[in-house]
């Protein structure tokens, strides 16, 4: 059947659609979330149908394509191409057959995984597969499985060194951005640390969100190898290399139901360590009421299941529990954790001394399995004697920043609030979700100059009238949301 191209100027995000009109669907019998082939010259794709009912989105005798379709396709307004109805992916009757509880082999994971990449299932199958894994549960052979498969339909960081370290955090500590401090004093110290990160979907920043103020992070593979051929290490966004395509798409539906299936987590985060060939990987798991994970025993039972999958991944991993209890640093949002690293490695006396001692605890043991005596001095002498700034420093010059950039000089966001002690006494609970949600409302990690500035944390005695934090917003309406969420949800306690 040929069909004249209609373009719709939408995207859908990765799934590759297109759209027929009732009429035509009717005269072939085709339904929604049908497949359909389409050829244009030597290019063809397949896409999943939706249906316009209405002549005005899609005439009878064309073809709707979204933004994804028509960049597979090379095509253009008014192009003629042919249609035929496509078999479903294979994909779908091995997540049928997960939702009945059946153990899915490493055939059937890789088919899922290499569909997911290829954008060939709809977010609607996508959502079966994840609830699937998440009321029935994931074997070990299924995590590690996964996780291959994951490494296997993604891009690789190949290296020739003996030891790489890694390192992730399972989340939700506003603030916690130890792997700026980690990867210079690690690559300082004569060892490799290729670090990719993720841009934050919940918090105030991430990572890749932080490094982005300082240096460029949308690397390529080659240009993330030259950086840390050169410097020792790097700190960039997983994303853009594309490490592991197939989590970053599952990420996007987990999101909105909160859902982490245990192996679809430990596969997600171990996948991204073996796609950069990592040998050594720390894991820090902080507790607390507003993390991730909630208590001791749930901490203690995914160390276990850590070690356990990145042995049989053929990685050796080591496990730290921390406090997350209240947000680390002072600087909550991109271009106040920036000041804050920089301030850190350069000893400057306002530098955040609680992220200090963490990263200090982290590096130590990453180089003590490394086989460095006297670990912790090490790390101390790096931080002391300058050799992490000098290393951040070439790092930031190598991905194409400015190494000479000043904390001070970084953009802050012009509107400000200062929010103050309501009376004298002790502070004792500042709340993470609270901070989380009043920096993103006013504007961070999109807007890299907002976000909160704490004044004071936990335990600190205040006097009435003393400034706790400060929010920063780029926006003037956005302060004022930021405001409006603050006076709802509250969060600050003292007593």
């Amino acid at each position: 059947m040929k069909l004249k191209v209609k373009d719709l100027d939408i995207a859908t995000g990765g799934i590759l659609v297109a759209a027929i009109n009732a009429e035509d669907a009717r005269k072939f019998d085709l339904y929604h979330e049908d497949r359909i082939l389409i050829k244009r010259g030597k290019y063809e794709t397949t896409a999943i149908v939706d249906i316009a009912e209405s002549k005005k989105a899609v005439p009878p005798g064309c073809i709707g394509m979204f933004e994804e379709v028509l960049d597979k396709l090379h095509a253009k307004h008014n192009d003629v191409v042919d249609i035929d109805l496509e078999e479903k992916p294979e994909g779908i009757a091995y997540i049928r057959k997960k939702l009945k509880g059946k153990q899915l082999s490493k055939k059937e994971l890789d088919a899922i995984v290499k569909e997911i990449v290829e954008d060939d299932l709809s977010s609607v199958e996508l959502t079966y597969f994840i609830s699937a894994c998440f009321m029935k549960g994931m074997t070990v052979k299924e995590t590690v499985n996964f996780a291959k498969a994951i490494v296997k339909h993604g891009g690789q960081l190949k290296l020739k060194k003996k030891q790489i370290f890694d390192k992730h955090c399972t989340g939700g500590v506003p603030g916690n951005r130890t792997s700026m401090v980690l990867v210079p004093i690690i690559a300082a110290a004569g060892f490799v640390m290729p670090k990719t990160s993720s841009r934050s979907i919940t918090s105030p920043a991430g990572t890749a969100d932080t490094m982005e103020v300082l240096a460029p992070v949308s690397l390529s593979i080659e240009k993330m190898k030259k950086v840390v051929q050169k410097t020792n290490g790097c700190i960039a966004w997983g994303g853009a290399v594309n490490l592991a395509a197939a989590d970053d798409k599952l990420i996007r539906i987990r999101h909105p139901l909160a859902l982490d299936p245990e192996g679809m987590l430990l596969a997600s985060i171990l996948a991204k360590k073996a796609a950069v060939n990592a040998t050594h990987v720390l894991i820090d798991i902080p507790v607390g009421k507003d993390t991730k994970i909630k208590n001791l025993k749930q901490a203690r039972h995914l160390e276990k299941k850590f070690s356990t999958i990145g042995k049989k991944m053929g990685m050796k991993i080591h496990v730290i529990i921390t406090d997350g209890t209240e947000p680390i640093g002072k600087g909550i949002g991109p271009a106040l954790e920036a000041r804050g690293i920089l301030r850190l490695l350069k000893r400057d006396p306002e530098r955040p001394m609680d992220l200090e001692k963490k990263v200090v605890k982290m590096a130590a043991k990453l180089l003590h399995i490394a086989g460095v005596k006297n670990a912790k001095q090490k790390v101390l002498n790096i931080l002391e004697s300058g050799l992490a700034y000098r290393k951040m420093k070439e790092i930031i010059k190598a991905q194409g920043g400015n190494p000479n950039i000043d904390p001070e000089k970084i953009p802050l966001g012009k509107y400000t609030y200062t929010f103050r002690a309501k009376k004298s006494g002790k502070i004792y609970d500042i709340d993470n979700v609270t901070i989380a949600k009043v920096a993103r409302v006013a504007g961070a990690p999109k807007d890299k100059g907002a976000g909160i500035y704490l004044h004071k944390h936990e335990t600190f005695k205040v006097k009435k009238g003393e400034p706790i934090f400060t929010i920063y917003s780029e926006n003037k309406k956005k302060l004022k949301f930021a405001l409006d969420m603050l006076g709802r949800i509250g969060g600050i306690h003292i007593k």
